[in-house]
């Protein structure tokens, strides 16, 4: 079934021009535009803003933590190692299980939704592009791709039940990043 429903998108790959440019620049810099996002977040934001941005960082920084451990206890061969698919970008024949560019995306954009969701809520459309191209471009499975997203739910879960253990991080990080002169700031970072 796995194989299967891969071969539903990814049939698709090498056929439609723009479809693939789209996917390719999703699975290519999805990150970075998180990257960006995040950035700006961070400087055009409130002190409550730049929280959100270290716990995003924090969820994706374990997220990817927990990809590393499954990818060791789980190996699993790429689609284009075992199959003939479409592949539209080389990659490494590392374990496909589970895709590290999903999790990264979904764990931030679930971290940004429970705090701020208009800015999550684009984050997270984003990130359902960024899984579907991961398969569309031959990298992943889509299981790969679903057990990422269970492992930034529970991630993104666990760090927003539990942010008060990671506030004193945050402001930390704060605090020495108001200390920096020249560096943007607001009000409300200023009476802290």
């Amino acid at each position: 079934m796995n194989y299967q429903l891969f071969q539903a998108i990814n049939q698709h790959a090498g056929h439609q021009p723009f479809l693939d440019g789209l996917m390719v620049f999703v699975t290519q810099y999805a990150l970075v535009l998180y990257a960006l996002v995040l950035l700006l977040v961070w400087i055009l934001g409130k002190e409550k803003f730049k929280y959100t941005v270290v716990y995003a960082v924090i969820t994706g920084g374990i997220g990817l933590v927990i990809n590393v451990i499954l990818g060791h206890i789980y190996y699993e061969p790429r689609p284009f190692v075992t199959h003939h698919v479409h592949l539209l970008i080389q990659h490494a024949k590392d374990s496909a299980f589970p895709s590290d560019h999903t999790t990264g995306a979904f764990s931030l954009a679930l971290a940004v939704l429970y705090r701020h969701r208009k800015i999550g809520l684009g984050m997270l459309l984003l990130a359902i592009l960024t899984g579907i191209s991961r398969v569309y471009v031959g990298h992943h499975y889509p299981f790969d791709v679903l057990a990422s997203i269970v492992v930034s739910l529970i991630t993104s879960a666990l760090i927003y039940k539990f942010k008060s253990v990671f506030e004193p991080i945050g402001r930390m990080i704060i605090n020495i990043y108001n200390k920096i002169p020249l560096v943007p700031k607001n009000e409300q970072s200023l009476s802290k």
